[in-house]
């Protein structure tokens, strides 16, 4: 098992359990990219040198790690210097301990404000009593708990509740503040309204009915990273026709967006066309 990413307390009111939070997710991606100079073919490598320098076209002379600090611009030009350590020793009470403030229905954690995922675990044995009642509670009642952690150099919102699926862990996640979330009106507002035909939705609906299965995402894969790959694989001679990276794409995602589904043969017409959402143009008559 991983490291934990984060170790302390969960408080509700006066219970106090230890636990340990794991990063949930992981980058699976095979393709990666580095800055090439088209002249010569090497990579190109970037330093931290000082502003000043860079300005004026000087010799420049990459700055040392342990010689840079952080800083906070009070004014344009001016700094307070922030050591590492003064960092570190702040008093946050949420470095150390999650302490719930209150608890709300799961279906309140719109997917907009989630940001990202945890897998808690009691920190040892002598804390899983305690992880285990709280966490059947919240399954019973259909809450979660929010409260704040530090980490990451800032203070998170989290949720905790239980982890769907399985009887025995929770998940946390980190929520987005409310400022963080642009307003919505500005991008809805200038939506024209449009009515809404019986017989479009009609067939809207069957389309969606028709389409519709459980959710499993292993039969999905990154049809880029998959294209890429195939441009890359691909025979590097001057003769040999070149790769076209969109034709790529088209056939890493073939003929059927529905995971490789094929349509009915019964079906004869795509039901989409049918919809009749976009009226053909009527033809002109001649005079």
């Amino acid at each position: 098992m991983a490291r934990p990413y984060w170790t302390g307390n969960i408080q509700i009111s006066l219970v106090s359990f230890g636990v340990s939070l794991y990063v949930a997710t992981e980058s699976k991606s095979q393709i990666s990219f580095h800055q090439i100079s088209r002249k010569t073919g090497e990579r190109i490598r970037h330093q931290k040198v000082l502003e000043s320098a860079a300005e004026n076209n000087e010799a420049t002379t990459a700055v040392e790690k342990d010689e840079i600090v952080k800083g906070y611009e009070y004014r344009k030009g001016q700094y307070v210097i922030l050591e590492p350590a003064e960092l570190e020793n702040l008093r946050v009470p949420s470095k150390h301990t999650i302490a719930v403030s209150q608890f709300v229905d799961s279906a309140e954690l719109n997917p907009e404000y989630v940001e990202k995922p945890y897998f808690v675990v009691p920190e040892n044995d002598s804390q899983a009593e305690a992880f285990t009642v709280v966490r059947q509670a919240l399954v019973d009642t259909g809450k979660v708990a929010i409260g704040k952690v530090a980490f990451s150099g800032r203070e998170n919102i989290v949720a905790v509740g239980p982890a769907p699926g399985y009887d025995r862990g929770m998940i946390a996640y980190t929520l987005r503040f409310q400022n963080e979330l642009r307003n919505m009106s500005d991008y809805f507002r200038d939506i024209k309204p449009t009515a809404v035909e019986k017989d479009s939705l009609e067939l809207a609906e069957t389309l969606i009915k028709r389409m519709s299965a459980k959710l499993d995402l292993s039969k999905f894969e990154d049809g880029y990273e998959v294209a890429v790959k195939a441009l890359v694989e691909a025979p590097r001679q001057k003769s040999a026709k070149v790769v076209n990276l969109m034709d790529a794409l088209r056939k890493s995602i073939g003929p059927d967006t529905r995971l490789g589904k094929k349509p009915p043969k019964s079906e004869k017409e795509p039901i989409s066309k049918k919809i009749g959402l976009v009226k053909p143009a009527s033809k002109r008559k001649s005079a």
